[in-house]
């Protein structure tokens, strides 16, 4: 049992609970562990059709676990010759995912628990939580690979001056700025999330879903169109052929809900994953 998360699955949705309240959630390299243990999970369920990530108490996560004081960040990265930052392989793995993930922001977001969230696939917001990419008011600088995703999700003049102010923002600043898709009462916003997440593990195919996620994250890094329109044009191709595609025009003709047979565990294209990560540079 994870010491730090609570997870389980209801009705095709897998609900990752950070399970750290009497300390706001704050992030440790257990929490790492437990959440990407979580997420293998998902990959491999193929009853999973959508994630939830959410926070238990008053808040969705205070950032890094700051008990060790001064020496928080120079212990972390002690006796490692090549050290990896702990928010961004969470990150990179949460990029990797196969099933749409939603953050159910439930409270504050903070630091690592602001940046966790940027390759989530949608952001939903307690209106009365705090934001804050609060990083360079430490004496670090962004983790959880955010150089990357957060200028991609708000835009680079917004995403420099959150990095740059270190300050904590409100959740109205949050969805002006375009990094959160709607704000609502603390106690609805995993209710919100889960009546989204239930649309989509209800109305798209599993195989297109994960397909279709995957091709809207990294076509954010293609040099041209074309490099889209060849990647599209080969998973229509092969995706046009298969018995999902027929069963969604048919459900769409015969006016009812689809009865979707593939799964991806077993049915992806031999083309996928189309894209491998880079080597680590330190």
């Amino acid at each position: 049992m994870a010491e730090t998360i609570d997870y389980a699955v209801v009705e095709g949705i897998a609900t990752i609970t950070l399970k750290r309240p009497d300390r706001l959630n704050a992030f440790t390299t257990t929490m790492l562990g437990d959440l990407l243990e979580a997420f293998d999970e998902t990959d491999s369920d193929d009853d999973v059709r959508c994630v939830i990530v959410t926070g238990a108490g008053r808040a969705f996560c205070a950032g890094a676990d700051l008990g060790a004081g001064g020496d928080t960040f120079a212990r972390q990265a002690a006796g490692r010759e090549e050290h990896r930052d702990g928010g961004g392989q969470l990150v990179l793995r949460i990029y990797r995912s196969l099933k749409p993930v939603i953050a159910a922001m439930n409270g504050s977001a903070v630091g690592v628990g602001a940046s966790m969230t940027l390759p989530m696939d949608v952001r939903i917001l307690a209106d009365t939580a705090k934001v804050g990419f609060v990083f360079a008011a430490r004496g670090i600088v962004p983790d959880g690979a955010a150089s990357w995703f957060l200028p991609r999700v708000v835009g680079i003049s917004q995403a420099m001056e959150w990095c740059l102010t270190g300050r904590v923002f409100s959740a109205q600043e949050a969805l002006a700025g375009g990094l959160v898709r709607r704000l609502c009462p603390p106690g609805e916003v995993l209710g919100v999330a889960t009546e989204l997440a239930r649309e989509i593990a209800t109305n798209v195919a599993p195989v297109s879903a994960v397909i279709t996620r995957q091709l809207l994250w990294q076509m954010l890094g293609a040099r041209h169109p074309m490099e889209a329109h060849r990647i599209d044009s080969r998973a229509i191709y092969d995706t046009g052929r298969m018995a999902d595609a027929a069963e969604g025009v048919s459900a769409f003709l015969e006016k009812r809900p689809a009865r979707w047979s593939l799964a991806p565990s077993r049915d992806m294209p031999s083309w996928f994953p189309f894209a491998e990560e880079p080597p680590f540079r330190p």
